[in-house]
């Protein structure tokens, strides 16, 4: 098969390695867009993404998310938020991605047998809460394997948010992927961990329905090829680099128990928009339903004509079942 690295943004030109920390890891975090760090005590997967997003409301919750990708590639992660008497609540979480079976071959063309690539990251969070203000931590360790080929990192995010003690009101910052690498592929190989500075809002108007989000990303000095559309980003407009670093996404408040999530990332539609198809690339959508003490969120992201990636999460609060027993 071919490896088409999508999710994992392998669009965007750089050295950097380990772009599966990138793949929004729940289906909430996909329909929405893909990228959010203001969105607070909504899912406890979104610690990976800012770890200042999880508080004491989601102690006991655990969740556990798969995502189809193109061909045989998938993405599955888990996380589990506990408060502990000494140090108070943390919440762990592990991350795979697998490329699937690989054909290989060599510079000329012939084959040299099929393997399999695949990556992994563990991590364990803390957040504090102080009056308005969140601050959170995460440490990851990283791995990745491409038949036989291993390497090694290990990396922080840093995160905080301010949530508005009378309006629905909340903004968060966050940090992500500041470490090292431990071990490379190789002697010469010369990997790095895909830094990054996000920040972003979430707000709910007064008597509507509606939540919407709005994040920025890449604020750390990358510059965003536009290679998809003949071009970098110094041959677009002033307007569209601003959006090649927006993502926004939109819940619908049909009930307590139901939403409808809509998100929009617009960089990833010009990197993955085809000439003439694929206008899609970058939409995406969900559904999210409360039945009895299970949270169900299924997603589907656009990425090019005929493909796209399809998610589910169910979460629980374990603290419940523990109760009951």
């Amino acid at each position: 098969m071919t490896v088409y690295f999508i999710p994992a943004q392998a669009q965007f030109r750089s050295s950097q390695s380990f772009h599966f920390l990138n793949v929004p890891v729940s289906s909430r975090m996909a329909a929405l867009g893909g990228v959010n760090v203001s969105l607070h005590d909504k899912d406890v997967n979104f610690f990976y993404s800012n770890p200042a997003l999880n508080g004491d409301t989601l102690n006991g919750v655990a969740s556990a998310s798969y995502q189809f990708y193109v061909g045989d590639i998938g993405h599955a992660a888990v996380s589990y938020a506990h408060d502990f008497d000494n140090i108070g609540m943390l919440t762990m979480g592990v991350q795979h991605m697998s490329y699937g079976t690989i054909t290989g071959y060599d510079a000329t063309g012939q084959e040299t047998g099929i393997f399999k690539a695949q990556e992994t990251s563990m991590l364990v969070s803390k957040s504090h809460q102080t009056k308005n203000y969140r601050f959170g931590v995460t440490l990851k360790g990283v791995f990745s394997n491409y038949m036989g080929y291993r390497a090694s990192a290990v990396a922080i995010d840093l995160g905080g948010t301010f949530v508005h003690p009378r309006q629905q009101f909340s903004a968060g910052l966050a940090i992500r992927n500041f470490g090292f690498v431990i071990s490379d592929f190789s002697e010469t190989s010369d990997s790095a961990l895909p830094f990054d500075v996000q920040a972003g809002a979430t707000f709910k108007p007064q008597h509507m329905p509606l939540r919407f989000s709005i994040t920025a990303f890449h604020l750390a000095g990358q510059k965003i090829k536009d290679d998809g559309l003949g071009g970098d980003q110094d041959d677009t407009n002033m307007v569209q680099n601003i959006f090649n670093h927006l993502n926004v996404g939109a819940e619908v408040l049909f009930h307590r128990n139901v939403q409808v999530l809509l998100g929009y990332n617009y960089w990833r539609h010009r990197e993955l928009q085809l000439e003439n198809a694929g206008a899609g690339a970058g939409l995406s959508l969900g559904l999210a339903a409360n039945i009895k003490t299970f949270d169900f969120v299924v997603s589907r992201a656009g990425y090019v004509a005929g493909n796209a990636a399809y998610s589910f999460t169910l979460s629980t609060n374990i603290n419940k079942y523990l109760k009951r027993r």
